[in-house]
């Protein structure tokens, strides 16, 4: 089982490294961290540095292929990119393609969302709605053989539940215990559904600089 994770300049280090942790627990699992050419790529904070000693001509046919999110997703996602090209190609013989975050919208371009449910981060869901997507808010969302997370730290969940489908509960309960994932969080402010007003408009402001949510 060769489950390959794309990276590209700009991506969320938990977008990546969440789902990583949980999948390096599956045994037999090879897992391949690729990208455009080898060498440093590096997170969309600047402090984070990934040596990658793959392209992705060297992985053109994984088991399981994920790709994290971040605000270099839009560069990444833009027409011909080697992310997205990758994506298409290894799609058809992939057992399962993920994207966590606004991953999703390298999915999309790459013409793997269309006219189906996805999932994203919360303030992208337009983005994916551009790309021919049916947005929910919901964690993680099952399409076929494509599987979207929502924000950030979701790509933990999707992990989880790719586990239970590919290779059955009782593994998936085992790394979780093992890693003692236990969420317990000192505040109910995780959902745009749940935070107050003036959170929701603080992030919205960072974030999306000028954005105005639907509904606003």
């Amino acid at each position: 089982m060769q489950i390959a994770i794309g990276l590209y300049p700009g991506f969320t280090a938990l977008d990546f490294v969440g789902p990583y942790q949980v999948l390096t627990y599956v045994p037999g699992a090879e897992i391949v961290l690729c990208a455009e050419r080898t060498g440093r790529v590096t997170d969309d904070r600047g402090t984070l540095h990934v040596d990658v000693e793959h392209t992705f001509a060297d992985v053109p046919s994984p088991d399981i292929l994920l790709v994290p999110g971040g605000p270099g997703s839009t560069e990444a996602s833009a027409p011909g990119s080697a992310v997205v090209e990758w994506v298409r190609r290894a799609h058809e013989t992939t057992t399962w393609t993920a994207s966590v975050c606004t991953g999703a919208e390298v999915l999309g371009a790459a013409g793997l969302l269309d006219g189906g449910r996805a999932t994203t981060h919360w303030l992208y869901c337009d983005v994916i709605e551009g790309h021919g997507a049916k947005p929910t808010q919901e964690r993680v969302v099952f399409e076929g053989k494509v599987v979207t997370g929502a924000g950030v730290s979701a790509g933990i969940d999707l992990a989880f539940t790719l586990v239970a489908r590919e290779f059955g509960q009782d593994l998936a309960e085992s790394i979780q215990l093992g890693i003692e994932y236990d969420p317990q969080p000192p505040f109910d402010a995780g959902a745009p559904s749940k935070a107050k007003p003036e959170i929701k408009a603080l992030v919205t402001a960072v974030m999306r600089p000028g954005y105005v949510p639907t509904g606003s």
